[in-house]
Parts: structure tokens; sequence; C-alpha cells
């Protein structure tokens, strides 16, 4: 019998600290990210190909789904935007269509996403927006 250590890619930057590429699966790709600031917004971006499936591990977090809307031509003539929150007490995948930009904010220091990308990741698959692109606030509503 053989045990093997892989190294795992790792990138930080003021955001959150990223696991990459976890697991070498023949297909996709498994991340995590720790998000340490409750004060950045990481979005907006989207995918031609690649579909993402997302799972809270730790914390909460807000997630934006800006969704493309189409006159009879099929033209993209703006965007709704949806959120949907990720939380450790209320364990659920968010499957996030190509197409769709996404993005979140964490809501609790620590917190942890699990991300499952069904491509390797490929910056020319990748199409950007900046935060507010949509007119949207990543303010967390008093309740």
């Amino acid at each position: 019998m053989n045990v093997k250590t892989s190294k795992i890619q790792y990138h930080e930057d003021d955001r959150a600290q990223r696991l990459l590429n976890i697991f070498d699966v023949p297909k996709g790709q498994i991340n995590v990210s720790i998000v340490n600031s409750t004060s950045h917004v990481v979005a907006w971006h989207a995918h031609k190909i690649q579909s993402d499936y997302w799972a809270c591990l730790k914390g909460a977090f807000k997630v934006g789904l800006a969704f493309p809307q189409k006159d009879e031509c099929g033209n993209v003539e703006g965007y709704d935007v949806k959120w949907e929150y990720l939380s450790d007490r209320n364990p659920k995948i968010l499957e996030i269509s190509p197409g769709v930009y996404h993005g979140y904010k964490a809501l609790v220091p620590g917190s942890i996403i699990l991300y499952y990308l069904t491509e390797k990741y490929d910056v020319s698959d990748e199409f950007r927006a900046e935060p507010g692109d949509f007119g949207e606030t990543w303010e967390i509503e008093n309740k």
C-alpha cells in the first residue's frame, strides 16, 4: 500500500485565502475560500461554459446573482439581481449556471465556502463586472 501527499495550490489577497484544485479530479476543480473580512465584496463574474456549485462550510455569506434579461431576439437588455444566503446553520448547495453573474460577501469573519467548478479554471471563460454595476447594494438589511 502507498500513501501519497500532494501540495495544494494556495492564493491569498486582501479578500480571502484560497485553497485551489484541492483534489485532482478528472474534470472540474474543487476549491475553498476562507474569508476573514466582512467588508469586502468579491464580485462580479460570470462564465460562458463553467457551472459553479457552492456550499458554506462555516459562517455565512450574502450571495449576489445577476440574471440576464433578454428581449425577443435574445439580446441582453439588462440584469435582474437576486440574493441568496448561505450559512452553516442552513446547509444547502447553490448551483450557478453559465451566463449568471455571481459574487459574495462574508457576513461573519472566518466564513468558509467550498466551491466545485465543472471545468478547470480558464480565464478566457470568465467575464467580469464591478460591484454596483447592476445597481445593487451589498449592505445587509436590518430586520
